[in-house]
């Protein structure tokens, strides 16, 4: 298979960046698309240019880090991390543009790599439980309805890639967000910080500058997960609720 690439090349987050172009073959159907990025990689070193950056860590779809925008859909024309996407979801001879998230809160550090770490904080802002320390107590010590242990482990499957964001047309950080605060808000194990977890952690997103949320939907179609858009309404709620209780 050959292939056109064109790929979004910046040297740091001050300088300016602009797409170039690479002739890649003898790419194979079976190949992730992060390996065909690691045989681009092996042309430009052997040639004397400089390899383009990007992400990645596990190559399994569990870390999240894969984060590339394909032909402009996060992660790709599959519905996948961008590690899980294999060359077969192209044709040969096909041209393909390869950027980085594109988001305020995103800023790109090199060539395809961009600045997680707004993630990280709104998460320390509020993403824990308050345990005590000592001998771990028996898993069945506190009862979970079964309903309620669904819904927490459907938005603990969230890895926190950013594809929602770089899908959103307002580069909001709603569904990611509302996993996070909703895996935990619906547990006994999370009651204590309930109401603070989601006002620190929205009130932490809004510092970070991801955008408003008009529930267009493209984050739950881009998240690799399948974390459902009623998660950003279930936050809402959380929301409301909270801002009502502290207002007593």
């Amino acid at each position: 298979m050959k292939l056109t690439l064109r790929v979004w090349r910046q040297r740091d987050a001050e300088s300016p960046g602009a797409m170039a172009t690479y002739e890649v073959d003898g790419i194979s159907a079976d190949m992730s698309f992060l390996e065909m990025l690691d045989t681009l990689n092996e042309e430009l070193i052997l040639a004397g240019d400089e390899p383009v950056a990007f992400d990645h860590d596990c190559r399994e779809g569990i870390c999240g880090a894969c984060s590339l925008v394909i032909n402009g859909d996060a992660h790709g024309p599959e519905r996948t991390t961008t590690c899980q996407l294999h060359m077969r979801s192209f044709a040969d001879g096909d041209t393909i543009d390869i950027e980085p998230w594109r988001a305020a809160a995103f800023p790109v550090v090199k060539d395809l790599v961009v600045d997680r770490s707004s993630f990280d904080r709104i998460i320390q802002s509020g993403g824990y439980i308050s345990a005590a320390t000592g001998t771990a107590p028996d898993a069945h010590a506190t009862p979970v309805p079964k309903p309620d242990a669904d819904s927490a482990f459907e938005h603990a499957e969230c890895i926190g890639c950013g594809a929602c964001v770089a899908a959103c047309p307002n580069g909001s950080a709603m569904l990611f967000t509302s996993a996070k605060v909703n895996h935990l808000n619906v547990l006994p194990q999370g009651a204590p910080e309930r109401e603070t977890r989601v006002l620190d952690m929205v009130a932490r997103m809004d510092e970070e500058g991801f955008g408003g949320c008009t529930l267009t939907g493209e984050c739950a179609t881009a998240c690799p997960k399948g974390i459902p858009l009623p998660s950003i309404a279930a936050m809402n709620k959380e929301w409301l609720r909270a801002v009502r209780k502290v207002r007593r």
